[in-house]
């Protein structure tokens, strides 16, 4: 094991909660205070087994599918976004619907409309089965088909490959992002960009400040649960650039003690779904082992801010004094 005066800790920053994830949370934890329990959440509302867990503790109760809610209760469909069907689905069975899809992803829904509108192909970058790849499929599944990754683009079939557009899950590696445009850019040279870049400024953000601390960290533990697609990029992004072993935790208490056998310098990080009060957990964990000098390494500040949905505030604005 290392001698303590050697060990250390590269806190990255940005980490944790982005504005969509935290204007989601707030969305859920206002409508328990506002309408009582039971509320209603579609899928889960960020992927974060913790998250999930305390605010159903405080009443919310989490659904697959909108036929799983009561007629005429209050639903709230979760950051990653639902296609127009859902909406669809949820009118029939007379829900009070909440939106709290991350506006970052209904811009995507909105290019994927106009794409459509405009009659092209629409090759959408992500993960099969992601509830993001899904409600954006939705917008048009007549015109959006999946690419799962650079070697998944040969497998594409357009129409005409003068008309062909991309979009993006906005949760993906930068870096695999632009792998995966160069190829299909090989096989479709008119391919039309979206008028701005899909992945989310905090994915790319996290990204940015993972490589930078990947380059000096000998292991980088990531906080954060298995299906939060951002989460588990940073797992890859951390080895890809210079890390020897890097894991992801939801909790400290997940971290094997045999990962830390002459590492000096430990990278942390965590993804966009996950509270500060897991990455505290993780640096105490560290600071009883040795690791308590802990230097902040910041790549850019964040300040972006969402409104709450506009249900919601409608709500709000009607119950405050005039």
């Amino acid at each position: 094991m290392t001698s303590t005066s050697e060990r250390r800790v590269l806190l990255a920053k940005p980490r944790g909660y982005c504005a969509g994830v935290d204007r989601a949370v707030q969305t859920v934890e206002i409508a328990l205070e506002k309408y009582g329990a039971p509320i209603y959440v579609r899928k889960q509302i960020v992927h974060n087994v913790h998250v999930v867990k305390t605010l159903e503790e405080r009443g919310a109760i989490f659904v697959d599918e909108t036929e799983e809610v009561p007629e005429g209760a209050i639903v709230i469909f979760s950051a990653h976004g639902v296609a127009p069907v859902v909406h669809e689905e949820a009118a029939k069975r007379n829900l009070r619907t909440i939106d709290a899809t991350c506006p970052l992803v209904t811009k995507v829904h909105k290019e994927a409309r106009r794409f459509a509108a405009e009659d092209y192909d629409i090759l959408l970058i992500g993960h099969e089965g992601h509830e993001e790849v899904i409600g954006t499929a939705g917008e048009a599944p007549e015109r959006i088909q999946l690419v799962d990754g650079p070697d998944d683009v040969e497998n594409v079939q357009v129409r005409d490959p003068e008309k062909v557009a991309w979009l993006s899950q906005t949760t993906l590696s930068v870096d695999e992002t632009m792998a995966t445009v160069a190829k299909l850019r090989e096989r479709f040279p008119k391919l039309v960009d979206p008028p701005s870049d899909d992945i989310c400024y905090a994915t790319q953000n996290r990204q940015a400040a993972v490589k930078r601390i990947a380059a000096e960290a000998q292991l980088v533990i990531v906080v954060g649960s298995t299906n939060s697609s951002n989460s588990v990029r940073l797992v890859e992004v951390a080895k890809e650039h210079g890390a020897d072993a890097a894991h992801l935790v939801d909790y400290a208490d997940q971290i094997d003690p045999a990962w830390l056998e002459g590492v000096t310098t430990v990278g942390v990080t965590s993804g966009a779904s996950v509270p500060e009060i897991l990455v505290r957990g993780v640096l105490d964990w560290l600071a009883e082992r040795g690791y308590d000098r802990v230097e902040e390494v910041e790549v850019v500040p964040e300040r972006m801010r969402f409104g709450l949905p506009q249900e919601l505030r409608k709500d709000l604005r009607a119950a405050s004094p005039a």
